[in-house]
């Protein structure tokens, strides 16, 4: 039988466009999902903030760079393990480090492996594993009620899943997701996400095994991450689990708003 119809070669061209979908999608979703900022180990940082930079050495290619912020002689209620969002480093996110320094908490941010000077394969097992490494070192110095566990953006999964499996004094997410996948979806939906995605970051079911008192802050203005999105994850909610819904709120002016400072201080006090 024929083959070569209008048909036949309008099937083919759209096998081929998915295909070349699919296969781009599969090998730069890193680029299109992460936008890190490398800084070369040795190069100093300035924060108008008392801080110190904590090394962990994992391996000869593993390197896990975390900023300390404190406020001077001030006791400390405890540490804040700060998993930021998919840009930069550190840099971008130190200005938030001041809501909890100036409520007496220790906050340490980390950048992911190939983010400022943090080094290795950018994976989501390394993800988690830089996360637990982070948590142990800070149970040398605190209890875990005296550990709050934060995540913003694309942190907020590596910040679940920690709090899924260790124990902590409060886990709090801004602007986070149902899952990767449910957030990819919403701008690939014609590909086979659960095959192709390397980062799956599957929040609510970590959510299903959080102890601690979870606090979500989301704006109904949120153009990346849909308020709808985040809201599937009141199904996982324990009694004691909040969802603060700030009102024109958008992904990345939370900290603008006089009801999320007013909320985080009384977390945090």
């Amino acid at each position: 039988m024929k083959k070569s119809g209008p048909l036949f070669r309008w099937v083919k061209l759209a096998v081929l466009i998915y295909s070349v979908l699919g296969i781009s999608f599969y090998y730069l979703q890193e680029k299109i999902i992460f936008h890190p900022v490398s800084i070369t180990d040795g190069i100093p940082y300035h924060f108008d903030q008392p801080f110190k930079e904590i090394n962990l050495d994992i391996d000869e290619a593993t390197h896990y760079n975390i900023i300390s912020f404190t406020q001077p002689d001030s006791i400390r209620k405890g540490v804040v393990l700060y998993f930021h969002g998919n840009r930069e480093n550190v840099n971008h996110y130190a200005k938030f480090a001041k809501n909890f320094t100036n409520n007496g908490w220790e906050v340490w941010m980390v950048d992911y492996p190939q983010f400022g000077k943090s080094t290795g394969e950018l994976t989501e097992s390394n993800l988690y594993e830089e996360a637990i490494q982070v948590y142990k070192l800070a149970r040398v110095n605190y209890q875990p009620n005296q550990i709050i566990i934060y995540g913003k953006s694309i942190g907020t999964g590596i910040a679940a899943q920690l709090a899924s499996i260790r124990d902590c004094k409060e886990l709090i997410l801004e602007t986070p997701y149902k899952s990767m996948v449910s957030l990819v979806r919403r701008y690939t939906w014609i590909l086979p996400l659960e095959t192709l995605l390397h980062f799956k970051l599957p929040t609510d079911q970590y959510l299903k095994k959080v102890t601690a008192p979870i606090t979500i802050f989301h704006g109904t203005k949120d153009g990346l991450i849909s308020l709808s999105n985040a809201e599937a994850l009141k199904s996982a909610f324990k009694p004691t689990d909040q969802f603060i819904t700030i009102e024109g709120g958008t992904h990345h002016n939370l900290n603008d708003f006089p009801l999320m400072q007013e909320k985080l201080k009384s977390l945090l006090n």
